[in-house]
């Protein structure tokens, strides 16, 4: 089971603030008598909590209920962009879904988890923005088990312990000695795939991002299991993530 991350050592103000924007992201939208009953405080608390973020841009009134604001757009756009593989990744998988026609993504990863920063649908019928952003166990996911392999053992254990090892098929790694197994082969071999161990019916390829010896990433190309053969996942699609690495390589030794 997934631990809570709170240390129990912040400021009170401040993770309520945190659990209103959290609570307003995952209703959707919600009125202060609403986050106050479900967050179990006062809503003259919750009410300068919200003026506060109202007037700082982070969320907006529509009617009696508070959305979350596109401040929080502007915020994720420059972290974004900080990432050293992001302006070279995102080229990278804009030419791997069009060479492929499938699901490419970049991911990055932070707090134990992969998170989805820049991806193509392919010639699937998906909407990836509602995906950018997602955060996903890395144990079952291909660009997060290439992030995983190339991770110091104490961080891997770490994560463990705090995330869990989470079936989400039959397929999925579930046992600590056998996931450490997987990511022994992994860095043999380099590259990490996904046989329908997050999704059933989907399989996937990732390839660590590597920047001074240290992985920040992974890119990885996913789709149907009838089109994402394991033939094809280590072949074609393989020798094409390759020459995407090589082509970030070359771009970051001369940025």
């Amino acid at each position: 089971m997934e631990q809570d991350p709170r240390s129990g050592r912040g400021i009170k103000s401040d993770e309520t603030l945190f659990d209103i924007v959290e609570r307003i992201r995952d209703l959707d939208g919600a009125g202060v008598t609403e986050l106050a009953d479900g967050l179990d405080i006062a809503k003259s608390t919750v009410h300068g909590h919200l003026t506060t973020l109202r007037d700082r841009g982070f969320v907006v009134k529509r009617g009696q209920q508070y959305h979350l604001g596109l401040q929080f757009f502007e915020y994720g756009q420059y972290v974004r962009s900080q990432l050293d593989i992001f302006q070279s990744g995102m080229f990278a998988v804009d030419r791997l879904e069009a060479e492929t026609g499938e699901m490419s993504w970049l991911v990055t990863h932070q707090n134990g988890k992969a998170i989805y920063v820049y991806g193509r649908g392919g010639e699937n019928d998906i909407n990836v923005n509602t995906i950018l952003g997602t955060k996903v166990h890395m144990h079952c996911h291909s660009g997060g088990k290439a992030i995983l392999a190339y991770l110091p053992e104490d961080e891997v254990e770490r994560i463990i312990d705090r995330h869990g090892l989470p079936e989400r098929t039959t397929n999925t790694i579930t046992d600590r000695e056998q996931l450490y197994a997987d990511l022994d082969q992994i860095r043999e071999q380099g590259y990490a795939l996904n046989l329908s161990e997050d999704l059933e019916g989907i399989q996937a390829i990732g390839v660590p991002l590597l920047v001074d010896g240290e992985v920040q990433g992974a890119l990885s190309v996913a789709g149907p299991a009838h089109r994402m053969t394991r033939e094809r996942c280590e072949g074609e699609i393989l020798d094409k993530l390759r020459a995407a690495t090589d082509e970030i390589d070359l771009t970051l030794a001369y940025r």
